[in-house]
Formats: structure tokens, C-alpha cells, sequence
């Protein structure tokens, strides 16, 4: 017995398939978009806390607004935080009912322990409070940005047989003779 071929996005033709598939090219892009978002927002944060309340969120003030190595590794660091949370939606869209729902509470929660953990460090509390300032945007930021792509990206068939679309609420237009050129 043979397949039929289908193209990339259409959905499955068996009718025991699915009702709902992901879109993979429109989650991923949404995902890349989110990790720019999410490393501008580590760099705004961090430049705002130096500059304006000259607070050092990961170096010391002396290396100046841009600071040093830690402030390239704190933006990059955001950004594949929301790659990860990317994949993670991937995989719940994947594989489990109401994928929306799980992905906002694994993001709540470890965005909880990124908002929680600078008050374990030894630094003074006004860079703890800082630091977790920045995390919390960051996590709001990602789980808001992915939830959205998400439901772009996951697309729904209709269910085949018993369903018959209603008719439309008043008649069609009458065609006149010149209607059939235009």
C-alpha cells in the first residue's frame, strides 16, 4: 500500500492523524526573533542599572558601561535561554495536551529561581536586586514572546465528515451578463 506525498506544512492525510500539527519554520523563527529580544533586553537592563542607577549587575563599575566578558556572556546567556525555551515549546507542542499551559508554568518557575538565585550570592543587595530585576523581565519577555509564536504556529484541521459548514446568512449575488469578464 502507498502514501501519498504531502509538502512541507500541509497537514497529515491519514484520517486517524492529528487534529493539530507544528509548524516548525514559524516556531523557530519566532524563537530566534525572541532570543534577540531577550539578549537587547539583558544588554538595556544591564546598561540602565550602570548608567542610570550606577548599580554593577556583573562587573565591577570601573570596566565601564559595557563592562567586561561577563556582560557579552550575561546577553548570550539570555539569548539561548530563549533557544532553550524554544525547543522545550517545540517539544511540548509536540507531545503533550494543552502545551501552552505546561510551557507557562516551566517558564514561571525557572524564572522564579533566575529571580531568586542572585539573593543567594554574597554581592551587596542593591546588585542582587538589580540583577533580579533583569531576570524577571527577561522571563516575562520569553514565556509572553513564545506563548504568542506558539499559537501562530500550531495549525488545526478540520474534522472530516459530519461537519457541514452552515449556510451563508443571505443569498449569493445574482451574476449579471458582464460579470464574467472581470
Amino acid at each position: 500500500m502507498t502514501t501519498p506525498m504531502r509538502r512541507a506544512g500541509e497537514p497529515p492525510l491519514e484520517p486517524s492523524s492529528p487534529t493539530r500539527w507544528v509548524e516548525p519554520g514559524p516556531l523557530w523563527a519566532g524563537g530566534v526573533a525572541t532570543a534577540v529580544v531577550a539578549a537587547l533586553i539583558a544588554l538595556a537592563g544591564i546598561l540602565i542599572a550602570r548608567w542610570i542607577f550606577t548599580i554593577p549587575i556583573l562587573a565591577p563599575r570601573q570596566d565601564g558601561a559595557w563592562g567586561n566578558v561577563s556582560t557579552g556572556m550575561y546577553v548570550l546567556s539570555a539569548a539561548g535561554a530563549a533557544l532553550v525555551a524554544t525547543a522545550i515549546m517545540h517539544l511540548l507542542l509536540l507531545t503533550t495536551p494543552r502545551p501552552q499551559v505546561f510551557f507557562g508554568w516551566i517558564i514561571g518557575l525557572a524564572t522564579l529561581v533566575a529571580v531568586v538565585y542572585p539573593f543567594s550570592t554574597s554581592a551587596p543587595l542593591e546588585q542582587k536586586a538589580a540583577t533580579a530585576v533583569v531576570n524577571l523581565v527577561l522571563g516575562i519577555a520569553i514565556g509572553t514572546l513564545l506563548n504568542g509564536v506558539a499559537g501562530r504556529a500550531v495549525r488545526r484541521r478540520r474534522p472530516r465528515g459530519g461537519y457541514e459548514p452552515s449556510p451563508p446568512p443571505y443569498p449569493p449575488p445574482s451574476r449579471t451578463p458582464g460579470d464574467q469578464y472581470r
